[in-house]
């Protein structure tokens, strides 16, 4: 891992981004040696249906910065949500959501173009999981990038979901992580 590496994820409000990004957050405080982390959220007024980011900086030395300068992944789950993408580092990763996200946004990063909402909804059948599929899918993204172990980001994530949803959400989870693992980027 390079000294700092940053995540965005990007939607809006109800999609649970803040959500994730505080496991993701978590999982290297709590669960990984000698990283600094921080964690950073913006939304809108409204709750539900505004414009919502959530940032995550994990890094080997401490952060004298707190908010993402240049993304090396990007979690995008709603087309508005593209205009954070001109700040993506050279060769980084963008995740953009198959249902949500109607035109593809051009960058100098490899792109994944995933069915996030959609396997929420139909493999699922509860589109309030779209952001532990999300979460999967950056979990398997970290492994690649010698940033965080997935196991770390499960033990997490069974920490901040509500009791009784664990199953559910360690479902979404491990769909999330093998959709990463099987595709292409574009």
């Amino acid at each position: 891992m390079n000294k700092r590496y940053e995540i965005r994820f990007a939607g809006s409000g109800g999609q649970g981004n803040i959500l994730a990004a505080v496991i993701t957050a978590k999982a290297a405080a709590l669960f990984e040696k000698d990283l600094y982390v921080a964690q950073t959220q913006s939304y809108g007024a409204e709750a539900r249906g505004g414009k919502s980011q959530a940032q995550v900086i994990i890094s080997t030395e401490p952060i004298d910065y707190p908010e993402v300068i240049s993304p090396n992944l990007q979690i995008i789950l709603t087309q508005q949500a593209c205009e954070y993408l001109g700040d993506t580092i050279m060769d980084g990763r963008v995740i953009c959501d198959d249902y949500y996200v109607n035109t593809l946004p051009r960058v100098d990063a490899n792109l994944y173009y995933l069915p996030i909402v959609r396997t929420a909804r139909e493999k699922l059948g509860r589109e309030i999981v779209t952001n532990m599929v999300a979460l999967g899918c950056v979990a398997r993204v970290l492994e690649l990038d010698g940033v965080l172990n997935p196991d770390s980001i499960k033990k997490a994530l069974l920490q901040a979901v509500p009791k009784g949803t664990e199953d559910l959400n360690i479902r979404a989870y491990e769909e999330g992580y093998g959709m990463f693992k099987n595709s292409q980027h574009l």
